[in-house]
Order: structure tokens, then C-alpha cells, then sequence
């Protein structure tokens, strides 16, 4: 997981331009929101290394999760108009973010049941 968010941040500034179209137009700042969202997905990936907050991390990857949520329903919207080929991949992409927050979330849990 550390490696995905990690890959997908530092891709946020190799492709900028392939994130800022998939921005909903009722969000502000498009080019500064990219960079904001691969800093975080670089931050919280590393987080998640053992020894460095993983709680804080998984709950932080959660909402990142939901705060781009809309940018992958504008893909689809986008890909939907342009009647484009791959509009199946965007499709799977929204029922994967769940499986992500799912998987973010096992992360949140105290990995040593406490003796009660």
C-alpha cells in the first residue's frame, strides 16, 4: 500500500495535465489541488512505513480517498461525452476507491488485540 500511494503521488508531478482535466469544474485552484494531492499521497504512503504513524496515515489515505472521489466521477463523466474507448476502466474505478478505503482501513486497527 505504501508503494501505490507513494507511485501515485510522485505521478501527480510527472502528469499533472492528466489531473487536472479529471477536476470537477466546481473545484477551485485545479493545478495547486494536483500537486496538494500527490504531496499527501507521497506523505501518507510513507507514513504508512513500519515504524512511522500507520493509524494516522490510513485515516488520512480515507479521506484523501473521499476528497478525490469526484475527480474520478468527472473521468467518467468526461470519458462518457467523448464516448471514449476505455469508459469501462472509469466505471471499475469508482467501486475500487471502496475496496481502497476498506483496505486504508485495516491499517487503523491496533495490531495487538489488548488483554482485557
Amino acid at each position: 500500500m505504501c508503494l501505490l500511494y507513494i507511485g501515485a503521488g510522485i505521478n501527480h508531478f510527472w502528469h499533472p495535465a492528466a489531473y487536472i482535466r479529471i477536476m470537477p469544474a466546481w473545484v477551485g485552484h485545479h493545478e495547486f489541488m494536483v500537486l496538494l494531492s500527490g504531496v499527501l499521497e507521497i506523505v501518507l504512503g510513507l507514513l504508512l512505513l513500519p515504524l512511522l504513524s500507520r493509524r494516522f496515515a490510513a485515516w488520512g489515505i480515507m479521506v484523501l480517498l473521499v476528497c478525490v472521489f469526484p475527480a474520478n466521477v468527472q473521468m467518467m463523466l468526461n470519458y462518457a461525452a467523448e464516448q471514449h474507448p476505455q469508459l469501462w476502466v472509469t466505471i471499475l474505478r469508482l467501486p475500487l476507491q471502496v475496496l481502497l478505503l476498506c483496505w486504508a482501513y485495516g491499517f487503523t486497527r491496533d495490531p495487538k488485540p489488548s488483554a482485557s
